[in-house]
């Protein structure tokens, strides 16, 4: 059951950026549902953003999900929001669960975990146009703060912007 598996963030290295550029394909190929997104000349989407992981440590963090023993899917950070004014604030920048562990808590479970992981003032931000991703947001936020997050709308994107923003505390600290 892939539910009950355990579920854990590996800090994704610059060796393993060919997993991630594929499953950023993945997760690309999914959001062209909802944006104007071209494949390239190549068959591909391309992420060209992706080596700035490695290049500004400091300022992007990169991280696979895994359940169990297996890839679940992706999350990337980055320290500065394009939804606020503050170079510190954290945002959720991609985050990706593959289909197949969806519905199943992994996506709630890594979420947590990166919150505690890297504690501080974190933005989330989800396209009004992202129907399905909407509630998962709301309610996994909701649950991580017990309701202490305030929820706004921003007029970025195609079809505007939630932004859920919120303090998180590295579990020890949340005693």
């Amino acid at each position: 059951m892939i539910g009950s598996e355990v579920v854990i963030l590996e800090v994704a290295t610059p060796d393993r950026a060919p997993l991630l550029s594929n499953l950023l394909e993945l997760y690309i190929h999914d959001m062209s549902e909802i944006f104007p997104l071209e494949l390239g000349a190549d068959g591909r989407f391309g992420y060209g953003s992706l080596p700035l992981y490695w290049s500004a440590p400091e300022k992007r963090f990169a991280f696979f999900i895994h359940a169990g023993s297996r890839i679940a899917g992706f999350v990337l950070v980055t320290r500065g929001s394009p939804v606020t004014n503050d170079p510190n604030d954290l945002d959720v920048a991609e985050f990706f669960v593959l289909r197949s562990f969806r519905r199943t808590g992994v996506g709630r479970q890594a979420a947590f975990l990166l919150w505690d992981r890297l504690p501080g003032q974190w933005v989330v931000r989800v396209s009004e146009g992202n129907r399905a991703a909407l509630p998962f947001w709301h309610a996994i936020v909701q649950d991580y703060t017990g309701g202490a997050f305030s929820e706004s709308k921003h007029p970025s994107g195609p079809h505007g912007t939630r932004v859920f923003s919120f303090k998180s505390a590295s579990p020890s600290a949340a005693v």
